[in-house]
Order: C-alpha cells, then sequence, then structure tokens
C-alpha cells in the first residue's frame, strides 16, 4: 500500500480483514434470517402473542447489529481510509466499537433465554435450568466487565474476560444441550402415543443441530481471542471475525428450531410428498446446519491461507 509502512500493512491485513470478512458474513447470515423470519410469520399464526414479540424483537436487534456493522466498515474503509491508528483508537474512543463486544453477547444472552426457557418446558425441574441460566448471566456480566477493559485499553485484563465470556457460553450451550437431550429421552420412555414418541424422537437430533453451530463459533472465537498471549498476538484480532457471525447463528438457531416444527409434525403425522393435514404442501426445509458449517469452514479457510501469505 502505497504511504503505509509495512509495519502498519500488517495491522491492515489482520484488523480490518476480520472487520471485512466477518461482517460481510453477517450481513449474508442476516439475509437467512429475514427468510426465518418471514417464513416463521407465514406458518405459524397461531402462536402465542408473547412468541411471536418475542421473535419481533430478535429481528428488531439483529436487524440493529447489521446496521452497526455496515456502519461500522464504513467508518473503518471510507471515512478513514489508509488512517489504521486511527481505526485501532476508535476501539477505546468510540462507543460502537467498544460496545461491541457487549451487543454480541447481549444478543446471544437473548437466544440462550429462550433455550433455558424450552429446557424448562421440557424438565419441569427448576433446579435443573437454574445453574444453566446463571452460567449464561455470568457470561454476560463477564462481557460487561471486559468491556469496561476495553476501554481503559488494559489488554491483559480484556483477554481474561474474554476468556471467562467465551468458556461460560460453550460450557452453557454444551450442557443445556445434553441436557435438554436426556429430558426428551427420559419423556419419550413414558409417554403412551407412538405418534408423540415419535415427535420426541424428532426433537433430540434438533437440539444438537441448532447448538453446535453456535458452540463451534464461540470455541474459534474463545481459541484466538486467547492468541494475545502468544508470541504472535496479531491473531488474536482474528476473533473479530468469529465475534460478528456469533449472534446470527444464534439467532438463526433459535429461528430453525421454531420454524422446524411443521416440517416435523407432517413428517410425524405420516403425510405424504410434504402436504399437511389441510393440503397445503410443505415448501423444503434448507439445512441450516449444513450452511453455517460451510460458511465456517469457508471463514477458517480463507483466514488461514490470508495470514499464512502474510506471514510468509
Amino acid at each position: 500500500m502505497p504511504g503505509v509502512s509495512p509495519q502498519e500493512e500488517i495491522l491492515v491485513k489482520f484488523f480490518l480483514g476480520p472487520w471485512l470478512i466477518g461482517s460481510s458474513l453477517e450481513l449474508v447470515l442476516m439475509g437467512v434470517l429475514s427468510c426465518q423470519f418471514v417464513n416463521y410469520y407465514n406458518w405459524y399464526p397461531d402462536d402465542a402473542r408473547g412468541l411471536r414479540i418475542a421473535v419481533a424483537i430478535l429481528c428488531l436487534l439483529n436487524v440493529l447489529k447489521s446496521a452497526e456493522c455496515f456502519a461500522s466498515l464504513w467508518i473503518f474503509l471510507i471515512n478513514h481510509f489508509g488512517d489504521i491508528q486511527y481505526d485501532l483508537q476508535l476501539s477505546a474512543t468510540a462507543w460502537w466499537d467498544t460496545a461491541n463486544p457487549l451487543m454480541v453477547a447481549i444478543l446471544d444472552f437473548y437466544v440462550q433465554c429462550y433455550f433455558c426457557t424450552r429446557l424448562w418446558a421440557v424438565s419441569k425441574r427448576w433446579w435443573v435450568v437454574t445453574p444453566i441460566f446463571i452460567l449464561f448471566v455470568f457470561a454476560l456480566f463477564s462481557m460487561v466487565i471486559g468491556t469496561y477493559y476495553i476501554a481503559t485499553l488494559q489488554e491483559r485484563q480484556v483477554t481474561d474476560w474474554f476468556a471467562a465470556h467465551l468458556s461460560s457460553v460453550f460450557a452453557g450451550d454444551l450442557i443445556l444441550s445434553v441436557t435438554t437431550a436426556y429430558f426428551l429421552i427420559r419423556t419419550k420412555k413414558n409417554v403412551l402415543s407412538a405418534q408423540t414418541a415419535e415427535l420426541i424422537h424428532s426433537l433430540i437430533p434438533l437440539t444438537f443441530q441448532t447448538a453446535t453451530p453456535a458452540a463451534v463459533v464461540a470455541m474459534f472465537n474463545l481459541i484466538f481471542s486467547q492468541m494475545y498471549r502468544t508470541n504472535q498476538p496479531l491473531l488474536g484480532y482474528v476473533e473479530i471475525a468469529f465475534n460478528q457471525v456469533l449472534p446470527k447463528v444464534y439467532a438463526i438457531s433459535m429461528m430453525y428450531t421454531l420454524n422446524a416444527r411443521r416440517a416435523i409434525r407432517g413428517r410425524v403425522s405420516g403425510s405424504r410428498n410434504g402436504s399437511s393435514s389441510d393440503g397445503r404442501v410443505q415448501p423444503r426445509h434448507t439445512n441450516v446446519g449444513s450452511f453455517l458449517y460451510t460458511v465456517l469452514r469457508g471463514l477458517l479457510t480463507v483466514g488461514l491461507l490470508h495470514y499464512r501469505a502474510t506471514w510468509n
């Protein structure tokens, strides 16, 4: 880059690169979410008002987050094009940059609350749900503290609290999925209706399909967030890309869980050719899990090739 030192050029690739890749994927996933929101309101007009309001809030929050991603790219790449030092300072001087990880954590927590209510509906045991919910609350609280240290430029403390946050998220998602599957299996053994048992059987793999993508992204986010401690601290910026994608993966998991009810009920009722009981044709569901894995694998591959070329 003309007029830019070699050190600044490396910073551009490691800092702005993840912002660009992560925000671009975030906007792509917003398109996936938009289709899911439209399908939900078309397919489930009889859902409880509280659930429909919760979906509307989820939609609004994700639209605002996508707008923030687009505005961030504009500020970094247009308004302050070539001024990498100013872009780096924005993490402490611009509220939208400083609070970006906290925004992500709030969106994640919103979806985690939904999955906790689903576990409560399956287990009916408060002492099962409460410890998991407390773990998610701790994860959110950790990010609040981490945001304070971001604003005060205390990198070591930021790394510590990011580790606490992402570890809690990963552990909470894993425990939540296993616990939900366990109670679904228990319920299946106790039901008398074969149709109900088949319905529960279909929900068990769905539990892991919806939880795995978010857990995988959180895991990579945790790994790269700790790279600041290594002899290649610039790799720590890679976590920005995964952090941008994480709330959309959570939201897609929630919407996929809600929208899958139609197809599951159709299969359980023995409908032929995807037809529902009222004669309407069931639309095919895309495999969101496979789509997310493809996106994540592409993100990781592009990132590794990009940074390998940079170091070479």
